[in-house]
């Protein structure tokens, strides 16, 4: 059995990997040019397909049959090869946004939703958030609901954001701020690359549900895989994948104070996850094409910082690394953003007295415990979890891990 995703232009895709996990057939990207559609549709070796921009419309036309669902959204995701070589159309994507709302264990019936943007996506979720009983309104840039008229949905309370906004590699974007909406109770981001978007970074800085799209995204492969092998599948393989991919996909970062064994702990964590250990100071280094204490003679803690703002906006956006940071990075409140969009922050802390000051220019230079005291409220800001690094490093790591694992 051959399946696979259909697409013009085709990038890093997780799918292939879900699929591995959901049956025994193969799963490849297939790029395909839009003259080429027609031909490869009606001739094509394939028993199933899933379908993505810019052929979620196109291949309507070439299926004999669709299902309800596909027919009210207009929109075929999941394409089936019928005994008789004609195409079945349907739409997986309205199964996987469901799963995301009961996922969020958010009760959005009888309440204002605000679904932004009014594409194919936003479709999917209204059709859904209807079935669900919310009332529903629809915000996009020129509408009669628009980003200039938020006011008049201050009693919102929840927020879905079905548009590009936020996503990688723009990570630094959000389609609105939430200070408009003192009565919502969570957000939902199609998004899941980055893990954390902006949108979502805020929506828990208030202590409000956030969910990304990435259960979305396994949901919707669990049911096309359904219809690709005629038979049902465990509800309970989304959560196993989707477990999987997030400790795949998500940065483990730590922070805290200079010398507190950031770099020790990372080169442990990589060996027992496989992941790749990365250090923000030597990034830094090979930036500014200078060791560190030379940054700080020539250009002082400020050019330092600068650089090490640069370093974390790349690395940042890196998936499933080990990521350890330079003590000060908590000094700009920036860097919060850019460690949380895609890791999981663990606060080492360790007590000053066991802390080395050898090759640190502000440890050599300054007082500890002083230093220490304004970090802290720093340090628990930024960070997801804290770690006691005063017993034995193995104790250290499996903290994390047995966090992290248990997170995910």
């Amino acid at each position: 059995m051959r399946c696979g995703l259909l697409g013009e232009k085709l990038g890093h895709s997780y799918s292939p990997q879900i699929h591995a996990c959901l049956g025994d057939y193969s799963y490849d990207l297939i790029e395909v040019a839009p003259e080429k559609l027609g031909e490869f549709l009606k001739n094509g070796d394939f028993s199933g397909l899933n379908v993505t921009i810019p052929y979620k419309k196109a291949v309507i036309p070439y299926c004999a049959e669709l299902t309800p669902i596909a027919r009210r959204l207009g929109a075929v995701n999941t394409l089936v090869r019928q005994p008789d070589g004609s195409l079945l159309g349907h739409n997986t994507d309205y199964f996987g946004f469901t799963a995301m709302v009961r996922r969020s264990r958010l009760d959005v019936a009888g309440k204002k939703c605000l679904v932004l943007g009014s594409g194919g996506a936003s479709a999917t979720a209204q059709a859904a958030l209807e079935e669900l009983g919310a009332r529903i309104v629809v915000i996009s840039r020129s509408g009669p609901d628009n980003y200039g008229n938020l006011d008049r949905h201050s009693d919102a309370a929840v927020i879905v954001n079905a548009t590009p906004v936020g996503m990688y590699p723009k990570t630094e974007a959000a389609p609105m701020r939430l200070d408009a909406f003192p009565a919502l109770e969570g957000v939902l981001d199609l998004i899941y690359n980055p893990a954390r978007t902006r949108l979502l970074q805020e929506a828990e800085d208030r202590g409000l549900v956030a969910v990304n799209g990435l259960w979305m995204l396994v949901a919707q492969a669990k049911e096309s895989a359904q219809w690709f092998l005629g038979r049902e599948i465990s509800d309970g393989a989304i959560g196993t994948i989707y477990g999987k991919l997030r400790r795949q996909m998500e940065n483990i970062v730590l922070i805290g104070m200079p010398g507190a064994g950031k770099s020790t702990l990372a080169a442990i964590l990589a060996a027992r996850t496989g992941l790749e250990a990365v250090d923000a100071d030597e990034l830094v280094e090979k930036m500014a094409e200078m060791p560190i204490p030379g940054i700080f003679e020539q250009e002082g803690e400020a050019g330092f910082r600068a650089w090490e703002t640069k370093a974390l906006e790349a690395l940042g956006k890196e998936r499933g690394k080990i990521l350890a940071t330079g003590g000060g990075c908590v000094t700009r409140t920036e860097n919060r953003a850019l460690l949380r969009q895609n890791g999981q922050v663990f606060w080492i802390r360790r007590d000053v007295s066991s802390l080395p000051k050898e090759g640190r220019p502000l440890s050599l230079a300054g007082n500890l415990a002083e230093m220490e005291r304004v970090r802290s409220p720093l340090y628990h800001a930024f960070a997801d979890f804290t770690i006691d690094n005063n017993g034995p490093i193995p104790q250290a790591v499996d903290q994390i891990l047995n966090i992290w694992e248990e997170s995910t």
